[in-house]
């Protein structure tokens, strides 16, 4: 957090932007290098775009690794608000302000929708709806069943 990175990227957090895919994508590069991690790693929120996920490809296949498995947590906007509003308060986040939380969920919307086009492609590509709405529709099918 104090080194010039890390302030770049608390700043970038706090003003609901990205980090930059150049620092993202040199921070991965000394990830997936690490000989001691090769095939033992799982990304939660990354790639957010289309050149991080690019990027990522070329990463694994000059490290020989493969991606097993690509799940895309589809969450409606109202939930992602709520969540993270809820967060804000248990963790004292301050990059949680409703304003930033709002302006977040849109770039990575926009961001992020060509690369939901280009692992969507991939055999390996997975989209889950979320749990919430499985188990209301599952248990009106058994209501109607009963």
């Amino acid at each position: 957090k104090n080194s010039d990175i890390g302030k770049t990227i608390t700043n970038d957090m706090k003003n609901g932007k990205f980090v930059s895919d150049e620092i993202v994508n040199k921070l991965i590069e000394n990830f997936v290098s690490d000989p001691q991690k090769k095939n033992k790693f799982i990304f939660d929120g990354y790639p957010r775009s289309l050149s991080q996920a690019k990027n990522l490809d070329i990463l694994l296949e000059a490290s020989n690794q493969k991606i097993d498995l690509i799940l895309y947590l589809k969450v409606d906007k109202d939930t992602v608000v709520k969540r993270l509003e809820k967060r804000k308060i248990i963790e004292n986040r301050s990059d949680d302000e409703t304003s930033t939380i709002l302006k977040r969920f849109d770039t990575y919307m926009n961001t992020t929708e060509p690369v939901l086009n280009y692992y969507s492609e991939n055999p390996k590509f997975k989209e889950i709806e979320p749990i919430l709405k499985l188990l209301i529709e599952n248990s009106n099918i058994l209501q109607r069943v009963a």
